[in-house]
């Protein structure tokens, strides 16, 4: 989608002269139903050829605006303004043929300075200020007069009228005028009233969107800060055990070596079992120093969702052999669809699939439910325990919180900062069946560059 490569700021513009293209097309209905219903139902003689040229050429304009819209090609601020210069320049036309000043809907001057207020910035507001009483100016002197209203009446009929008759008919134009002209600010008031109100509405959701998104970017700015501080005693953390972690390993080997399997099987056995998980901890530790300020392009590679979730299973089934799962994947989904298989996801995924083994204190054991698309993954992970605390939910994976295990709290958070960080989407919540669920939306990769670029 456009909106996924174009930077912010190029879409709000863009939006902007989509929300223009919008009211020039309102504005071209307005004219044509104003002009119809003063010709043709008040029969008020009109210059329509010459008013029906504007409407064409607003009409162009208007086409090429929505030819414009369907490009990717940068929208500027001054391009806005310009097309905003040319619907005033049509409309001056336009009233210049229809009494100028005079006329009842001179108020539509207002328009292009309200939308050049709310799309632009104060410099644009302030030049249209200037172009628009400067033209409004130059009506005053310079225009065609609105046509007399007078009576329908045969012009011998008229030469044979007293002149108190013709004081009557008279009258009765000058009320039909001023009819035509209270019309014409009611109508005006209407449709302004609507328009400005409308605008205001849709600022005041613009502007309560724009805090939204800065509070966002605050939450994610401090979660960046508390990750980046993480890393780096991570980071120091690893070199600080390597060397007592080797030396462990150096004295688990020895001592596999004088403890025999076949004089001490069960020392034995439980020395490999060290063994084993030393390594795990030195391989760890290897990949937390080699990974330090890696970008993402170098830690990850391109994999089939099939087989990054195989892999995922298979990674998590050296951590929790013993723990029941049960797998349920979509029928219909798109096999050829690929995703990047960070190693970050992969941790946070493994991580949730812990955190539900533990918290399972039955036989159920847990449930992974997959899902996904041509742009989305979603996994659903379900576990059997207590579930969550309510007090948590609020803050789930926003901050490190307290753990009454042995671990630092840290790995939820971390999940959430890592899925975040990609795009993606995860939700934590209890079930009314029991249990706790966390639920996890990953773009896949067509989605995720778009994002990064």
């Amino acid at each position: 989608m456009l909106s996924h490569i174009l930077p912010k700021t190029e879409i709000s513009i863009r939006e902007n002269l989509k929300w223009l293209y919008i009211l020039r097309n309102l504005m071209l209905f307005t004219v044509m139903l104003t002009v119809f219903v003063v010709g043709k139902m008040m029969n008020v003689t009109l210059p329509e050829n010459q008013l029906w040229l504007g409407i064409f050429a607003i009409s162009i304009l208007n086409l090429y605006t929505w030819l414009r819209l369907r490009t990717k090609e940068e929208v500027t601020e001054h391009e806005i303004f310009s097309q905003i210069c040319m619907d005033v320049l049509v409309l001056a036309y336009m009233l210049y043929l229809t009494g100028g000043a005079s006329n009842p809907i001179i108020w539509v001057f207002l328009l292009p300075l309200i939308v050049t207020a709310i799309m632009l910035p104060q410099a644009y507001a302030w030049n249209m200020v200037i172009i628009t009483s400067s033209i409004y100016t130059m009506l005053i002197t310079y225009n065609i007069p609105l046509p007399a209203i007078e009576p329908h009446m045969i012009h011998g009929d008229m030469e044979n009228m007293t002149p108190e008759l013709m004081a009557q008919m008279h009258l009765i134009a000058d009320r039909r005028y001023f009819n035509l002209h209270i019309f014409g600010m009611w109508f005006g008031f209407v449709f302004s009233a609507g328009l400005v109100a409308f605008f205001v509405v849709a600022l005041a959701k613009t502007l309560k969107e724009r805090e939204r998104n800065l509070a966002d970017a605050r939450e994610s700015a401090l979660r960046d800060e508390r990750v980046v501080s993480l890393g780096t005693l991570a980071a120091s953390a690893a070199h600080d055990m390597g060397t007592p972690l080797g030396t462990i390993a150096i004295l688990a080997h020895e001592m596999i070596d004088d403890l025999p399997i076949n004089r001490f099987p069960e020392l034995h056995e439980k020395l490999v079992i060290v063994q084993q998980q030393i390594d795990r901890c030195k391989q760890a530790l290897s990949v937390m120093s080699a990974s330090a300020g890696e970008m993402r392009a170098e830690s990850g590679k391109v994999m089939l969702v099939s087989e990054y979730i195989d892999e995922v299973l298979n990674q998590w089934r050296t951590h929790k052999a013993a723990t029941k799962l049960k797998l349920f994947i979509e029928p219909n989904v798109n096999m050829s669809a690929q995703i990047i298989a960070e190693r970050t996801v992969t941790h946070s995924v493994i991580n949730i699939l812990n955190n539900a083994a533990e918290a399972t204190q039955t036989e159920q054991g847990i449930e992974f439910h997959i899902n996904w698309d041509d742009e989305l993954l979603n996994l659903k992970i379900r576990d059997f325990g207590p579930g969550l605390p309510t007090e948590f939910l609020d803050f789930a994976g926003h901050q490190p919180v307290k753990s009454s295990k042995q671990g630092m709290g840290v790995g939820l958070f971390l999940t959430y900062t890592t899925i975040k960080r990609l795009g993606g989407k995860i939700q934590f919540s209890n079930l009314d069946t029991g249990g706790a669920c966390v639920e996890i939306e990953l773009p896949l990769l067509t989605t995720m560059e778009s994002i990064n670029d």
